[in-house]
């Protein structure tokens, strides 16, 4: 079955920068409209943002104009570009596809802090 592979989380100081990479476990697997979740300690998982097999992308208040999602489907690849990073941010993130989440991968941890 299809997962998700999740990379490029670390440690950061608040007002940094991450990029994540997002691509499935079987090269073959086209992916579909995408989404970031993150899951910060003793929460469920909760959206990020979107982003359509044509580029257009949506986020939650929170991460607009700091968090911007993208995709190479030459690639079959999805990334998250996160800048001026906050402690709140700090959380285990995830991708997943929009429609029918398919079991989570093992995700990438991004902490926040100085």
């Amino acid at each position: 079955q299809v997962q998700f592979v999740e990379s490029g989380g670390g440690l950061v100081q608040p007002g940094g920068s991450l990029s994540l990479s997002c691509a499935a476990s079987e090269g073959t697997f086209i992916l579909p409209a995408m989404a970031w979740y993150r899951q910060a300690p003793g929460n469920q998982h909760s959206l990020v943002g979107s982003i359509t097999r044509d580029g257009r992308t949506n986020y939650i208040d929170s991460v607009k104009g700091r968090f911007t999602i993208s995709r190479d489907n030459a690639k079959n690849m999805m990334y998250l570009q996160m800048n001026s990073l906050k402690p709140e941010d700090t959380a285990v993130y995830y991708c997943n596809q929009v429609n029918g989440l398919r079991d989570w991968g093992p995700g990438t941890q991004v902490t926040v802090s100085s």
